[in-house]
């Protein structure tokens, strides 16, 4: 028998129904934090959060369109079985992998080799940080932690150096900006606002951005550094700007007309 807890819809006012929408959990039993669920529907009203122990039961249909799925980690070597149908009856809910940060992580060939999950959660970020992940989702965006991809590139930097070792040609030496060089056009913009002591809601106004991107961003940032806070962060940032924009010729103007 499939364990699953279906949850009334909050404040299920005949006029406002129509407009629900469903967050599906598929965890273990007791697997995903009830604070959680308040969090989501209190930040996201029109979302109502169910949850469910397997993959099976997830395939089923429910009473409102399901808009995303966040499945455990524990279950990636399950979620290929069901991925048809989970797009069958979900068609435009994204699949999201739940990693939780006491397992090992899962790769990102890993979900490269699955193609049909669409972004990876830490289960381990701050609330805040946590809930603007959620509605980047929710808004059809997907979302890769940092640090898969700076384990995927380590990886692939070893793979080199052991090519190089065996036909006997040095690696090239690691640059002194290689963390900050990683960060994107945006993330630099940010970065320099933040060096400069502005606000995220300051800085959301400037680069016409919503203050939970900003966050997002900022999480990023830190992240890539390997800075502990922002101010960390704008240490790095002043510490190498000048020999950063000059090795690689981004003036200040050319991030000011960069895109989103």
């Amino acid at each position: 028998m499939f364990g699953v807890s279906m949850r009334s819809t909050v404040g299920g006012g005949a006029g406002e129904s129509w407009a629900r929408r469903i967050l599906l959990t598929v965890f273990p039993a007791d697997g995903f934090p009830e604070c959680l669920v308040y969090a989501i529907e209190r930040e996201f009203p029109s979302v109502v959060v169910e949850q469910t122990t397997s993959l099976e039961t997830a395939c089923t249909v429910f009473d409102h369109p399901v808009c995303l799925i966040l499945v455990d980690a524990g279950l990636l070597d399950k979620i290929g079985a069901y991925g048809a149908g989970l797009m069958q009856n979900h068609p435009v809910a994204p699949i999201v992998l739940a990693q939780n940060g006491s397992r090992i992580p899962a790769s990102i060939q890993d979900i490269l080799d699955l193609k049909i999950v669409r972004s990876v959660l830490p289960m381990d970020l701050k609330l805040d940080v946590w809930l603007s992940v959620i509605g980047l989702m929710l808004r059809g965006g997907e979302y890769f932690p940092p640090t898969m991809f700076q384990s995927y590139a380590g990886s692939l930097r070893q793979e080199v150096a052991d090519y190089s070792a065996s036909i006997g040609q040095p690696m090239a030496e690691r640059s002194d900006f290689e963390e900050i060089g990683a960060l994107t056009d945006r993330e630099l913009q940010v970065l320099e606002m933040v060096a400069r002591g502005s606000q995220n809601k300051i800085i959301a106004a400037t680069l016409r951005l919503s203050e939970h991107t900003v966050k997002i961003h900022l999480h990023n940032i830190i992240t890539k550094l390997g800075a502990h806070n922002r101010t960390e962060a704008a240490a790095v940032f002043h510490a190498h700007t000048g020999s950063f924009f000059g090795s690689l010729g981004r003036s200040k103007a050319g991030l000011d007309q960069s895109s989103p």
